[in-house]
């Protein structure tokens, strides 16, 4: 350890055991190289652990399916009909929400589309849609299809705020700004509540706010948010949001997603299946209807109540049972106590990497409020140099990732790193550098 030095590495292990969350890392199956040795796996920001008890509930199912074929519908240990219900305190423990306003569903981007079919309306002049340059390409695509669809041009009403020049973030009063010039043109602000590149954690609340004080809808993109920063979207007045599962929320790769929509879009609907503030505004399917009603088969669509009423389809219960097992394990740690390993993860990392500047340069906001733990590094000399020191540190053992054009992006996650991991990952960086690896 001479690069960081043996007292580090001592600080690091005291920390660790010192943690009253270090027996959560024993329950996910840790990574291993091709000889067997472990990995320090940095990269829950893209996918997460599998948490042990996930191959159980799985085996459970699928038992439950030879035992009971169709029967497993009612009458499984967990029946499949109402199983997403089973998923629902936890993701709206994660989220801040009132459990009528989440549910666990398909995928990140096909719930984008159902919910840009309620909430963008376009209208006159107010028409179009406010995203932050460099979004997740996924939700690039599907908003610029939705315009579209509208017939409308996203040349001309897609609306892309980028950083201020030589900037690697951008600022919410500079989104406030934005508005106060735009806003009577935007119908919907979307936006991250983590920039995917960057780690930048934005004020969400604050984006909400300032998107209705000009008349505009606020949707947010959580795919590095849920289960990595603490969130309230039900007290910052969040129109509605959506994510993926297979990140910090450790769901499993292709992972049921999920979606929240503000109760006040959801109140108690007329038999019409129309809402006050979204009327007739769905793409319906069976399993919005309400349950109770469900299997009449009847063609008069009778909307559920809350966020469910956005369903299309039942769920893929193979796919949901690993949510499950993680979600367990949201709710024996505490999200309180989670954020704070969090941050004292990512500071630790951030003094180990000090040294190394400005060969290093960390693009991440350095106010732990405007970051989660994802860390990303940006090496001296361009996206060359800084490949090479990417697919060298892969050599060592380190799994993290690179994002085009020139980032390492390095997550310790509190659900599973230890504070050794951050040595062991400052280590081999600076060794790296220093062309000893």
């Amino acid at each position: 350890m001479s690069a960081v030095g043996a007292e580090v590495l001592a600080r690091a292990r005291a920390r660790d055991a010192a943690d009253p969350l270090r027996t959560f890392r024993e329950r996910f199956a840790l990574p291993v190289d091709e000889r067997g040795a472990p990995l320090v796996y940095l990269c829950g920001h893209s996918l997460g652990l599998q948490p042990l008890a996930a191959r159980e509930l799985v085996i459970e199912e699928l038992d439950e399916w030879a035992q009971r074929a169709v029967e497993g519908h009612e009458h499984a240990r967990r029946p499949w009909v109402p199983y997403h219900e089973n998923l629902r305190s936890g993701l709206a423990a994660l989220t801040g929400s009132h459990p009528g306003e989440v549910v666990a569903m398909n995928s990140l981007t096909v719930n984008l589309h159902l919910m840009f079919a309620s909430f963008y309306r376009p209208a006159g002049e107010r028409r179009r849609i406010l995203i932050e340059a460099g979004a997740f390409s996924s939700d690039r695509h599907a908003v610029a299809s939705q315009i579209a669809w509208h017939g409308l041009d996203p040349h001309d009403d897609l609306l892309e705020l980028a950083p201020a020049a030589g900037a690697d973030l951008i600022e919410e009063q500079a989104i406030e700004t934005f508005l106060a010039e735009h806003g009577r043109e935007i119908a919907l602000v979307w936006w991250p509540g983590v920039q995917f590149r960057t780690g930048q954690a934005f004020d969400i609340a604050r984006i909400a706010r300032a998107a209705h004080a000009h008349g505009c809808l606020a949707g947010f993109d959580l795919a590095h948010s849920v289960g990595n920063t603490p969130l309230a979207l039900h007290d910052s007045a969040v129109d509605f949001a959506v994510w993926c599962s297979y990140k910090y929320l450790n769901g499993g790769p292709g992972a049921i997603g999920g979606c929240f929509v503000h109760e006040r879009h959801t109140g108690a609907l007329p038999k019409s299946g129309h809402r006050g503030a979204l009327p007739g505004a769905r793409l319906a399917g069976w399993w919005g209807h309400e349950a109770d009603t469900r299997f009449l088969m009847e063609a008069q669509f009778h909307a559920a109540e809350g966020a469910d009423s956005w369903q299309v389809s039942n769920p893929p219960i193979l796919a949901a049972a690993p949510l499950l097992a993680s979600l367990g394990l949201f709710g024996a740690a505490g999200m309180a106590r989670l954020r704070e390993k969090s941050v004292a993860l990512t500071g630790f990392l951030e003094e180990l990497l000090a040294p190394l500047e400005p060969r290093v340069q960390l693009i991440t906001p350095r106010e732990p409020a405007a970051r989660g733990c994802q860390l990303s590094l940006r090496i001296a000399g361009g996206a060359g140099p800084g490949k090479r020191v990417f697919d060298h540190l892969r050599q060592t053992g380190v799994v993290c990732d690179w994002r085009t054009p020139d980032i390492i992006r390095v997550a310790p996650v509190s659900l599973y790193n230890r504070f050794e991991d951050v040595v062991q990952f400052a280590e081999r960086l600076t060794r790296v550098l220093w062309g000893s690896a």
